[in-house]
């Protein structure tokens, strides 16, 4: 198993290098720049050209991206141009609220796409696959902001729920990891970890939908193709009972492409985040991207995507390294 996380991590820094190659000359490659951006209405050709050449861009492109590099490799990616705070300081600053939700939403997403997805397996083509199935569609088709809205609208006042922040003004535990949850509970403020869990549950919900109509579809295939294999109608003619053949059987051969399925929609979270915490006003990684975005802040974009790319690699590294604990000729191979 050692050798098999060794090979996984060492596949893992090509990736990132080429990663973050691609995001420097995308980034580079934008319309207009962070001085433009910057001076708004009191931009000049002169203006900008000194800003650019304060902050180094007017350097070559190669030179530029050594620099960054150099300073990446260290953990230092600068500080934003929008708020001059070291970039690595926003993020933990507001990266515990993004892990709150994403969290939140995998969880709904893992707890409810499983058995549903078994659940329209098991009664294929009846009335629970079929209601599911149309679901998940819907649940795919919809856009997250659009849903995020229209929750807004329909669930949150007759649920009593808040539709904006992370908490109540007032109501805010005493701020020790910045995890608004956690935080209550360590300092035993049940007031403000039941307003956090409430200020959580309709962006949850939103954020989960996808992937939780996603893991659904994969389970019920997945499902459905162990049931048609030998060894479970061998399992049943020994006599076995059947929550032994599900459990034993069914649901841990069908594991392998769920939990790929669980990897790839975790590291992609952060793309659905962004709109998600905008339509909830929910302040963390999204919220700060998109305001990246709009100023053309680079350091803070740079930093932003390779971190998501960063998560990306590890959750998946987390899943090869599952394969081989759930089905052990993965480690073979």
């Amino acid at each position: 198993m050692l050798r098999f996380i060794v090979r996984r991590v060492l596949q893992a820094i090509p990736t990132l290098l080429i990663l973050s190659i691609l995001v420097f000359a995308w980034l580079r490659s934008l319309p207009g720049g962070p001085a433009a951006a910057l001076l708004g209405d009191k931009a000049t050709p002169e203006k900008i050209a000194n800003l650019n050449h304060v902050l180094g861009l007017d350097q070559s492109i190669i030179l530029q991206y050594f620099k960054f590099l150099g300073r990446a490799v260290t953990g230092d990616f600068g500080n934003s141009l929008v708020s001059a705070q070291p970039v690595m300081s926003e993020i933990g600053t507001f990266l515990p609220a993004t892990l709150e939700l994403g969290i939140s939403a995998m969880i709904i997403a893992v707890v409810l796409g499983i058995p549903f997805g078994y659940l329209a397996a098991r009664f294929r083509g009846g009335i629970p696959d079929n209601v599911i199935i149309v679901l998940t569609l819907v649940g795919v088709a919809v856009p997250v902001f659009f849903l995020g809205y229209t929750m807004q609208d329909l669930l949150s006042a007759p649920l009593g729920l808040p539709s904006q922040g992370r908490q109540a003004p007032g109501i805010d535990a005493t701020a020790i990891t910045n995890f608004a949850i956690l935080d209550g509970i360590m300092t035993s403020e049940w007031d403000a970890v039941w307003d956090a869990i409430k200020h959580l549950i309709l962006p949850a919900f939103a954020l989960a939908t996808i992937p939780l109509a996603v893991i659904t579809r994969i389970s019920r295939a997945s499902v459905l193709d162990v049931l048609n294999e030998d060894f479970i109608r061998t399992a049943n003619s020994k006599g076995l009972t059947q929550p032994v053949v599900r459990q034993r059987h069914v649901l841990r051969n069908a594991l392998l492409p769920v939990v790929t399925t669980i990897g790839l929609q975790t590291g992609a979270l952060l793309g659905g985040a962004v709109l998600t915490e905008r339509v909830f006003n929910f302040r963390g990684l999204g919220f700060l991207l998109a305001e990246g975005i709009e100023k053309r802040d680079y350091p803070r974009l740079q930093a932003l995507l390779l971190f998501g790319a960063l998560v990306y690699v590890v959750v998946n590294m987390l899943v090869d390294i599952s394969y081989g604990l759930i089905d052990p000729r993965v480690r073979v191979r």
